[in-house]
């Protein structure tokens, strides 16, 4: 983290705030003693998916809940 002076903030706003959108963070001093940090904001969150965006697209067999068979269970279980 690198440390910047009132001053620079002041004199180049914008080449600071392109620094900080590269991943940069940056901490502001006002008289050597530090008093904020700049620093690049979360991706915005993903909206959710559509509710049936896969509809049609595969089906479900009707005994997908259906117990495994002995043999698949013992490779689990490591038996």
């Amino acid at each position: 983290m690198n440390t910047v002076s009132l001053q620079d903030l002041q004199r180049d706003p914008a080449g600071l705030l392109d620094r900080v959108e590269a991943g940069e963070r940056l901490v502001v001093a006002r008289e050597g003693r530090p008093v904020a940090e700049l620093r690049p904001l979360a991706p915005p969150a993903r909206e959710p998916r559509p509710f049936g965006l896969a509809a049609g697209s595969f089906a479900v067999p009707t005994d997908f809940d259906a117990p495994l068979p002995d043999d698949l269970l013992r490779g689990f279980e490591g038996r």
